[in-house]
């Protein structure tokens, strides 16, 4: 019946004997120097033991030393191995560390926290919850011009903080400035949708205008910049041939945008049929 024997490293076996006999010697030299040390008339006791502290000293620092020498590629093929170890508990790790590392992001750069609202790598909704690992949130649309909850829930990575950009629509603010795009057509008159769509901005928006104003003016003075006026604006694109699109940019409160916009939006288009019929 055969027997099966270990496998027995013979460079290890030699690195043993080669540190056995380093520590013997170094143990018979100190016991040499103690015993000379001992003997010797013309020291006193102080003398003798802080010699004697020396030479154990010097002696553990030369053992250290003769066994890192002898071990030294052994330790080095360790030190591989666990590097190699590392770079791979790393790699198969790497999302669990990003997310965290994401969430730290997050707590110390006071990014967003819950009940704002915020859009990331095509993900758009409320903060309804965060911890180290994902954060949720109550998704908001359909599309990025929508301002109603389509009643899901989306969880995204806190690591896509570090490979996308992420918008926070409510920086803190109780009143805030907003775009609505209206398109027309190259045949439309467009100075009188214009004027159509600024009376209806006009007429929504003028119940909130004063406290608007002093909103953006504390705006001002805390953040130290130029705030934009409250008062609606619309500007004019040629967003491609044949078409035209006019932008407003209007203030609301930040938890009516959606029901200001609408309001304005059926004005709007109420006063330009009322006009067209006519």
């Amino acid at each position: 019946m055969p027997v099966w024997l270990p496998q027995i490293d013979s460079s290890a076996v030699l690195d043993g004997l080669k540190s056995l006999l380093w520590l013997l010697s170094l143990l018979i030299v100190r016991t040499l120097i103690v015993r000379a040390i001992a003997r010797n008339p013309t020291l006193t006791m102080e003398a003798k033991r802080r010699w004697i502290v020396s030479v154990r000293n010097t002696m553990v620092f030369a053992i250290l030393v003769g066994l890192f020498v002898i071990w030294a590629h052994e330790l080095q093929a360790f030190a591989v191995s666990l590097v190699a170890l590392a770079a791979a508990f790393v790699l198969a790790t790497k999302e669990l560390i990003l997310c965290w590392s994401g969430a730290a992001l997050r707590v110390g750069g006071k990014v967003y926290s819950v009940g704002d609202r915020i859009q990331i790598a095509g993900h758009r909704g409320v903060v309804l919850d965060h911890d180290i690992f994902a954060t949720k949130l109550l998704e908001i649309g359909p599309g990025q011009a929508s301002h109603l909850y389509t009643g899901r829930v989306t969880v995204f990575p806190n690591s896509l903080l570090f490979t996308n950009a992420l918008v926070k629509e409510n920086p803190g603010q109780e009143y805030g400035l907003y775009i609505l795009v209206v398109p027309l057509r190259d045949e439309d008159d467009w100075r009188d949708a214009e004027r159509y769509l600024f009376d209806a901005a006009k007429a929504e928006c003028s119940s909130f205008m004063e406290e608007a104003g002093r909103h953006m003016k504390l705006l001002e003075q805390t953040n130290l910049l130029e705030a934009p006026s409250p008062e609606p604006r619309i500007t004019i694109q040629l967003a491609e041939t044949g078409r035209i699109q006019l932008v407003l940019r209007f203030p609301a409160p930040d938890r009516g945008r959606s029901r200001i916009e609408q309001a304005i939006l059926r004005r709007y288009l109420t006063t330009a049929a009322a006009t067209s019929t006519n």
